[in-house]
């Protein structure tokens, strides 16, 4: 019997704040779906030419009162970059709290504004050890 990965799905409280964040990451919108029935919005993202990899945004209209403050229940998701200094501090540079500084040219980690964490890891070999990510401390919950 086979499988095929289809997708991660997260849901949002705030659609265009999600949006905004996920496309800083460089990842682009590749379908919308609006469910006027059951009052939610589906929007699915992912890198240029990996479709086949998206991220689910589910929104619901109405709000959702029932997700966790923490949003812990879920792990993360992760992505490669080519350069994780330049990419974290393009996300610093646009309001973004790097949770898990690359320390070590390797890895990081940031929260989207719905805390789900996003793991990113440089492509290939680590960078050597850079300034200010080498010695800066991590900040809350990655």
């Amino acid at each position: 019997m086979k499988i095929r990965y289809l997708h991660t799905m997260v849901r949002v409280k705030d659609l265009e704040r999600s949006l905004a964040f996920y496309k800083l990451l460089g990842l682009q919108e590749t379908r919308r779906v609006d469910h006027e029935a059951g009052r939610f919005t589906l929007v699915f993202l992912a890198p240029d030419g990996q479709t086949d990899c998206p991220v689910e945004l589910t929104y619901n209209w109405d709000g959702d009162d029932s997700l966790p403050a923490d949003s812990r229940h879920f792990g993360h998701l992760a992505y490669g970059v080519e350069d994780i200094y330049a990419m974290c501090q393009h996300l610093q540079d646009n309001g973004v709290t790097i949770n898990r500084p690359p320390r070590d040219g390797r890895m990081a980690f940031v929260r989207s504004p719905d805390n789900i964490s996003i793991e990113l890891l440089q492509i290939g070999a680590p960078l050597p050890p850079a300034e200010p990510w080498a010695s800066m401390d991590n900040t809350g919950h990655w």
